[in-house]
């Protein structure tokens, strides 16, 4: 393997999406936006595409366009049970047992959430570091400005012995133009969105070694 870095997501990638988790902190964010910020509930979807497509993140478009104390924004989001949704994966565990890269959480989420995701998961051990939202501040995957950050972060000066894996399509192809080995997880890549693709762990060591599963 040529790699010596693999950048993980968090939410929706180290669990399955079908997990019910992601809508329900989208839910939480709308709510926010309502009873925060006052925003009009009819106004909050659109608000809410608009800043995602101009800024990366929802939290990041309130920052730049109302008073938001990210602090206090990120608990209120992350603020569910997470038993009620995700579950420990034994195949997910040996797999990333048998890892032999520095392995980093890169999420646009903060440190507490990935710290209590990955307790849930019972997969702390597997990952040495984390680059989250403050690491990035004020910038956001999939801007060239948070993969540059994460990078430094990592102690990596070559992107081509890096990895991105994530489950949005708009950020592996951000990571592929950067230099990384980009992986979309649990869907087929569209066009030149990513390198490969997997929805099984047992598929990651193949792909990792550049062979197609």
């Amino acid at each position: 393997m040529r790699f010596t870095t693999i950048f993980f997501d968090l939410d929706d990638t180290l669990y399955p999406p079908s997990s019910g988790l992601w809508p329900t902190l989208k839910g939480r964010i709308n709510r926010y936006m309502v009873e925060r910020l006052g925003i009009r509930e009819e106004e909050v979807p659109l608000l809410r595409e608009r800043y995602f497509r101009k800024y990366g993140t929802t939290l990041r478009g309130l920052q730049a366009n109302h008073e938001v104390d990210m602090a206090d924004y990120l608990a209120y989001v992350h603020d569910v049970n997470l038993t009620d949704y995700i579950h420990p994966d034994p195949v997910q565990q040996v797999v990333l047992a048998g890892l032999p890269t520095h392995n980093v959480i890169f999420t646009n989420a903060d440190i507490n959430h990935v710290r209590r995701v990955l307790k849930v998961l019972q997969i702390e051990q597997y990952f040495s570091q984390v680059v989250d939202v403050n690491v990035m501040d004020p910038y956001c995957k999939p801007s060239v400005e948070a993969f540059g950050l994460a990078l430094k972060a990592a102690g990596e000066s070559d992107p081509s012995r890096c990895v991105m894996i994530d489950d949005l399509p708009h950020t592996t192809r951000a990571a592929r133009e950067f230099g990384f080995y980009a992986l979309l997880y649990g869907t087929a890549p569209d066009h030149d969105s990513a390198h490969g693709a997997f929805t099984d762990w047992r598929e990651l060591p193949r792909l990792l070694n550049g062979n197609k599963p």
